[in-house]
């Protein structure tokens, strides 16, 4: 097959959506297929172009057998709802003018967020003939409209009516977890043309050994930022935004120190558009609780959860039943206790019940918090194991070859049904 994979965002990109873009795209060109990437230069999670990145890539071809296409988008330093509009627009456009200037393909491949790539890939594929998938990894009008960055209106009426108008013209509808297939049902899409495509983890089953550091000795988070090895360390890891809903941790951890409880370290490792706001949140003349930190490289990421006693995901209230974190996939390789921050409704905590690999606490709720970690912390050996072992035995179903290999059948279907 020839393929495009249409997406905002891709390699290098360490977090959300990129890596899952990356590596399907090299999936599919191991295989044998003509596999095309329409892109950006990589901004995420820092909201910022590295420019001896962007000139780098924009004379680089080819990527691990994928030919790459970067096109400009605009990238503000501070996203707020209007610059989000301009900055996903500023793609649509460029990325339409890009992909009309190529060789048509069998199938494309459409990633939202962002949702604006449907009136994109409606044009494309009317003038080219050829079918599109429409791949969701988040529901953006609901997400939005549940963290309060849109109020319901004539704009919230207009995203939902773009977003059926899409889901009505693609051949296919994917998303990557069953509370979206729900979502799905609910707006109007058929069955036939749902197509459940999770996220997935690699097909060893155990997770990187330590890589060297640049010293030569093995990489450890906790040597490196001088945290004791007998503090119990609660690690998170990814993007610092909006829908994450930190606030909850730091408020958690200041109340720790208030009560003199025994102590705990929280490590919030990552990048986003809310980090300045939470760092705020921290009083300079606090000591040891809870400490921000910059997004790992490799060697520190894989240590943090080795040596991490708990993982942490954090929903947002009101914003779980349209997204699943991916993160969870990579936590419980590495057969961490996970404690969730969720609405009762969301995937996560419907993952984290059904798995039986950790504890869940309301969204927003401090105290819940509080009390949750100091349970999970001092959990017995017996209870680690088992949340260890029910963890391992959960994520296996989502094991590369498995989840690619179904989708590039059903990818098949959807680009022969065009004959």
């Amino acid at each position: 097959m020839k393929i495009t994979v249409w997406g905002i965002n891709f390699d290098p990109e360490p977090t959300g959506i990129g890596p899952f873009n990356t590596d399907l795209s090299v999936y599919l060109a191991s295989k044998g297929h003509d596999v095309s990437m329409v892109s950006t230069f990589p901004y995420y999670p820092w909201w910022k172009k590295d420019k001896e990145l962007h000139a780098k890539l924009r004379g680089k071809p080819f990527h691990r057998g994928v030919r790459l296409y970067c096109c400009w988008h605009y990238v503000p330093s501070k996203p707020s709802t209007v610059k989000r509009l301009v900055h996903e627009m500023s793609f649509l456009t460029t990325s339409v003018w890009r992909i009309l200037t190529l060789p048509a393909p069998d199938v494309f491949i459409v990633v939202s967020p962002p949702l604006f790539l449907g009136i994109g890939a409606f044009l494309v594929s009317r003038i080219l003939r050829r079918p599109f998938v429409f791949h969701v990894q988040d529901l953006q009008p609901d997400a939005a409209l549940g963290l309060g960055m849109l109020k319901p209106g004539p704009a919230v009426r207009a995203l939902y009516a773009l977003e059926k108008w899409t889901y009505s013209s693609a051949a296919l509808v994917t998303g990557i977890c069953q509370g979206m297939m729900d979502m799905f049902t609910k707006k109007g899409v058929p069955a036939g043309k749902q197509y459940l495509f999770a996220n997935w983890i690699p097909d060893n089953a155990s997770p990187k050994n330590t890589p060297p550091s640049n010293s030569g000795a093995p990489a450890s988070f906790r040597t490196a930022n001088g945290i004791d090895p007998t503090t119990p360390l609660i690690a998170y890891s990814g993007n610092i935004g909006a829908k994450q809903g930190l606030e909850v941790v730091v408020e958690s951890a200041l109340l720790a120190q208030q009560a003199q409880l025994p102590a705990i370290h929280w490590a919030i490792c990552g990048e986003g558009a809310a980090k300045p706001a939470l760092q705020a949140m921290i009083p300079p003349t606090a000591t040891g609780g809870v400490r921000l930190y910059p997004l790992q490289p490799d060697d520190l990421y894989h240590a943090l959860l080795r040596e991490a006693d708990v993982c942490l995901i954090t929903q947002q209230r009101g914003t779980g039943q349209f997204f699943f974190p991916s993160k969870l996939l990579s936590i419980l390789q590495y057969g961490r206790p996970v404690l969730a921050v969720a609405d009762a409704s969301s995937e996560l905590s419907r993952a984290v019940r059904e798995g039986d690999f950790g504890l869940v606490v309301p969204s927003g709720d401090a105290k819940a918090l509080l009390a949750a970690s100091q349970t999970i912390v001092k959990a017995s050996d017996d209870q680690r194991a088992a949340w260890a072992k029910n963890g391992k035995a959960w994520v296996d179903q989502f094991r590369r070859s498995r989840v690619l290999g179904a989708f590039e059948t059903r990818l098949a279907a959807v680009a022969s049904s065009r004959q």
